[in-house]
């Protein structure tokens, strides 16, 4: 019989929800037992979920980390908290299942890897996509050679028009120095998958990108500041109204903070929260598209551009090699592959998963690689020294963007 693994979770909000929802199905193999989280609704939520006492449910984080609660902890709550909540689950003994970023502060990311040194524990990083069955089948096909020697590499990142209002115009993450840059927060994701499939790290990168859009100066004229007083609260493509009461946007969750989910509740929290103001009128600042180029030490090259300007969600990734192309576009649900000379094959997305969780099955994916790397059936993928590559990535990135667009040299020796 298999070991059952128990879990503490500190952060209970989507992406914490999410893993030890995922870990609540694979009973044979987790128990959560333990939670912490500010929010008094999202506290409650769990300990129902989970069947627990108040007494396995902390507010504070002093209280929750006075002893070690379970085998394993999920570190899932804001960027900048990451590595001090981690580094205290270290101390107290727990393998780690850390929310991407690992830090919006690079140095905070070699604090950590310095500390899992001297703890001799292990953390695993959530970079999910990895463990996605589509992106595990590119892999499959690229290592395989099946379109030849790998040239180039284009990805793009259709974040979609509402998910960039509800996440990075009203949400928690629309303050770069609150959480982390764009290209840190939302396309680590990106920049991980493309040195895993380059199969080499990063040798240097350029970037260009703005907010071009969602600032003040495109506010329709006549339009309030909340989208529940604004005479364009049915017409607007970013009325907040139209998105979590009329399409249901996943994003209602967040709206509502842990209360019940009625369209009521949903109303009176956009009369008052941040998720009902005017897109035109937050106080955001993070980029709302952006193009990075980079080159990786085998020379092989990427290109990879974010937008918030699409009406789906979903990636796009075109490889492109000397015997052939390889295109893995979410959108479409589907993976083609095109060798010269011989008819296109397409392979449905939907063939090769039956899960149902976050991320194309990369949710379901990540828990239970996790699982096998804790028990020591593996050495894991994602695991935190290999993971700090992308961030190498993201913050030279960010600096070039920042100097207008300077192609810049990693330093790997950080």
């Amino acid at each position: 019989m298999s070991k059952i693994l128990t879990v503490a979770a500190i952060g209970l909000g989507g992406r914490g929800w999410n893993y030890t929802s995922v870990m609540k199905a694979e009973k044979d193999k987790f128990k959560v037992v333990a939670g912490c989280d500010l929010i008094k609704e999202k506290r409650e939520n769990f300990r129902k979920n989970f069947g627990l006492t108040n007494f396995d449910v902390f507010e504070s984080e002093d209280e929750f980390f006075k002893k070690r609660r379970a085998d394993v902890l999920i570190v899932a709550t804001q960027d900048g908290d990451h590595v001090r909540h981690a580094i205290k689950g270290l101390g107290l003994g727990y393998d780690i299942l850390c929310e991407k970023p690992i830090s919006n502060n690079l140095e905070d990311c070699f604090r950590l890897l310095e500390a899992q040194k001297k703890y001799g524990k292990k953390i695993m990083v959530c970079h999910v996509l990895r463990y996605a069955p589509a992106f595990r089948k590119a892999k499959e096909i690229l290592d395989a050679g099946l379109i030849g020697e790998l040239i180039t590499i284009d990805d793009i990142e259709q974040v979609q028009y509402l998910h960039q209002a509800h996440s990075f115009v009203r949400g928690n993450w629309r303050k770069k120095e609150e959480t982390s840059p764009m290209i840190l927060q939302k396309c680590c994701h990106d920049l991980d998958l493309l040195q895993w499939f380059a199969n080499s790290g990063c040798e240097e990168i350029s970037s260009l990108g703005d907010l071009r859009f969602f600032i003040p100066k495109n506010r329709p004229e006549g339009s309030a500041e909340r989208c529940m007083d604004c005479k364009y609260v049915h017409t607007c493509e970013y009325s907040a109204y139209e998105a979590y009461i009329t399409k249901k946007f996943w994003g209602r969750f967040a709206v509502l903070n842990g209360l019940d989910d009625t369209d009521e509740n949903v109303i009176e929290c956009l009369k008052t929260g941040p998720y009902g103001r005017c897109v035109f009128c937050s106080d955001n600042d993070v980029v709302d598209n952006e193009i990075v180029m980079m080159r990786f030490n085998n020379k092989i090259t990427a290109n990879l551009r974010m937008t918030a300007f699409t009406a789906n969600g979903g990636r796009i990734l075109h490889f492109y090699g000397s015997r052939g192309e390889l295109e893995l576009n979410e959108e479409e649900g589907a993976l083609k592959l095109k060798r010269f000379g011989s008819e296109p094959e397409i392979i449905p997305i939907s063939s090769l998963t039956d899960a149902q969780s976050g991320h194309g099955g990369g949710d379901t994916g990540t828990v239970n690689a996790f699982y096998d790397y804790v028990t020591g059936s593996s050495d894991g993928e994602t695991v935190l020294e290999k993971s700090i590559e992308s961030h190498l990535m993201a913050f030279a990135a960010e600096e070039s963007r920042l100097r207008g667009g300077e192609m810049l040299k990693i330093d790997h020796k950080k």
